[in-house]
């Protein structure tokens, strides 16, 4: 496929903006980009772009898309195994159902990867999985997985297990469970690590829960902390300096009050839902500047619609919302491409329109951030969507 006769904003470390460019995706990758001027037909299939602005396709690095499945109720909620508090070895993979509505009005909204994971009913909750919004099976659309482990701080599992009169009910006793699971964690990998270097000691018995924590304490995938207030932002970094976890933050709602704090500890925030209502006592701080607030004073931050929070199609348009509300345009864009990529750990997959990058490209006849237009194209994997 050779898209032709576009601004191609790449979104890469430059910044480069090729103003009438062309884009050659061959297997789904990405295999040249430059100028008109150097242009050499070579697709079966060939795109006029007219002069339209080329993206990266768009991720949302926090969802649930596919595990609370539109329209369904129980049946389709799979997002929280609220039986057991603490539950690590859960894989988003297992519950995605690829067939849900969402990931239709994702492509359609230019929304070509994303995040889902398990809820935050449980202070460890499982794996995260980055993946394609196009697909039939879940096993072909995956980007990353594990893409991170999900834990949640604060109100929502204090809720949970208060109704079951169980423990967690107090923030005490979630960062508690963390903590003693942690440590277990490590000390069943240092027990495994031992029995291999030496032939006279067994391995530890199999513990799936263990298991699943190996990658996250050995730093292969970060730890994506729910929390919304600013005592439970510290909680989570005080959890992850005490074992040394690669710390994401989720939500930061009232991550705009403590600027300095956060710029400190130099930690990425996947910012949002803000198009929602103050639902919850700890979301009675929420603010719709909060993302340019934490942009503009230099921290890493991406644009998240905690779909179904925020329906997942409506991405650019919280994004618009935030320069409405004070962000620095571009940066918004990059809140949901190249950051959105470099926060997740996927950058070398998506975020940029660069060789050897994923045929998933989102075409505007205007800003992408214009709430009166929809994409002119979609193209995902390098095959054309008409939207």
């Amino acid at each position: 496929m050779d898209i032709i006769n576009a601004k191609i904003f790449t979104m890469n470390d430059k910044d480069t903006i090729i103003e009438n460019g062309y884009i050659k995706i061959k297997d789904g990758k990405i295999f040249e980009v430059g100028d008109m001027l150097s242009y050499a037909q070579s697709g079966d299939e060939l795109i006029d772009a007219d002069g339209a602005s080329a993206y990266p396709g768009f991720i949302d690095g926090h969802t649930h898309l596919g595990m609370f499945e539109d329209g369904l109720c129980f049946e389709g909620d799979d997002g929280n195994e609220s039986t057991d508090p603490i539950t690590p070895q859960l894989r988003a993979i297992d519950a995605i159902n690829p067939f849900d509505r969402g990931f239709e009005e994702a492509l359609e909204g230019g929304i070509t990867t994303v995040l889902t994971g398990p809820g935050s009913a449980n202070p460890i909750a499982g794996e995260f999985a980055a993946i394609k919004t196009y697909g039939k099976r879940i096993d072909k659309m995956i980007v990353s997985a594990p893409a991170a482990m999900k834990f949640a701080l604060g109100e929502n599992p204090k809720s949970v297990y208060n109704d079951k009169s169980q423990m967690p009910v107090t923030r005490m006793a979630t960062a508690a469970l963390i903590r003693e699971t942690l440590y277990k964690a490590k000390r069943y990998m240092e027990d495994k690590a031992k029995a291999q270097n030496d032939d006279e000691l067994d391995e530890p018995e199999y513990d799936a829960k263990c298991e699943a924590l190996i990658p996250l304490l050995e730093r292969k995938i970060p730890a994506h902390f729910h929390a919304h207030r600013a005592d439970d932002i510290f909680t989570a970094i005080r959890i992850a300096k005490e074992f040394n976890l690669d710390l994401v933050l989720v939500h930061a709602t009232e991550g705009y009050m403590i600027l300095d704090e956060l710029k400190e500890e130099n930690i990425p925030v996947l910012a949002g839902p803000y198009m929602t209502d103050r639902s919850k006592p700890e979301l009675k701080n929420l603010s719709r500047a909060a993302t340019g607030i934490m942009s503009n004073n230099g921290i890493k931050t991406a644009i998240i619609t905690d779909h179904p929070e925020t329906p997942i199609q409506f991405l650019p348009l919280t994004a618009a919302v935030a320069v409405r509300e004070g962000m620095d345009e571009y940066d918004a864009i990059r809140a949901i491409t190249s950051t959105a990529a470099k926060i997740c750990k996927i950058y070398d997959r998506v975020g940029s329109i660069e060789i050897g990058k994923d045929g998933d490209i989102v075409l505007f006849n205007d800003s992408p951030l214009d709430v009166m237009k929809k994409p002119k194209a979609v193209i995902a994997g390098g095959k054309f969507i008409n939207s």
